[in-house]
């Protein structure tokens, strides 16, 4: 199943809608739809990210979209989602719980103690 890919803004659990791209060269930051993959290079952002998006002094912006809007879920996200209930919905086989070994006779006689102790302080 495809994973909604999060805004790279920090502390931004947001779904991007966007990629942004530096090109060094030309001093340029080109902001465009959502690539099909996340680049290493790049960087993913929500809608109030790309709006707000400004480049450092001296760089130039290209937006190759106007508008940025969350895409609507696909067909193939749709079935996937349908694949998984499915799936959950479908009752787990599990094997009969093992019947418990029997305990020697001495251990089952002796007093247990728990691992953990109260210390007390001096004082």
């Amino acid at each position: 199943m495809r994973s909604v890919r999060q805004c790279s803004r920090t502390a931004c659990g947001r779904a991007a809608v966007a990629t942004l791209t530096y090109v060094y060269a030309d001093q340029t930051a080109v902001l465009g739809p959502l690539a099909h993959h996340a680049e290493p290079h790049s960087y993913d952002l929500c809608v109030e990210h790309a709006e707000r998006l400004t480049a450092p002094r001296g760089w130039e912006v290209v937006r190759l979209t106007p508008d940025f809007t969350p895409a609507a879920p696909s067909r193939d996200d749709l079935l996937a989602l349908a694949d998984a209930v499915r799936e959950a919905g479908r009752g787990r086989q599990t094997a009969p719980a093992p019947a418990p070994e029997p305990v020697a006779d001495a251990l089952a006689d002796a007093p247990r103690r728990g691992h953990l102790r109260v210390l007390r302080g001096e004082g």
